[in-house]
């Protein structure tokens, strides 16, 4: 599947249609992201059950600031509404496909229970 580009305007919408989403912050300058950016093409070719997007931080820099995105490449996964991956840094290919098979794995209800016990605490 091919990547989307996301935008304050469109976030929302996508994210919430979809199980699982795979988000590249990232910026034209930017040396590592342009390693990144092919690595993170690919892997999207070979998944048609998550949506990969790309935030150019330049761009939509309210929506870097709300994922607290402070050094980029930073990928982050969001499963169900619920960020469960954020890390900055490039990843090879393997790497990003091994992350992607532990975010399928994660038993939502599981993380669902371990958020609201956090917030009665």
């Amino acid at each position: 599947m091919a990547t989307v580009t996301l935008s304050k305007e469109n976030f929302a919408s996508q994210v919430s249609n979809h199980d699982m989403v795979v988000i590249d912050f990232w910026a034209p300058w930017c040396g590592p992201c342009q390693s990144f950016g092919p690595v993170f093409e690919a892997v999207s070719d070979t998944r048609d059950d998550i949506l990969f997007a790309k935030i150019n931080t330049q761009d939509e820099p309210e929506l870097a600031s709300y994922f607290n995105v402070r050094s980029i490449p930073t990928l982050v996964v969001i499963r169900d509404n619920i960020v469960i991956f954020s890390q900055p840094g490039a990843l090879p290919k393997a790497a990003l496909e091994d992350v992607l098979r532990q975010c399928k794995a994660l038993d939502m209800d599981s993380v669902r229970n371990d958020i609201a016990a956090a917030q009665t605490t």
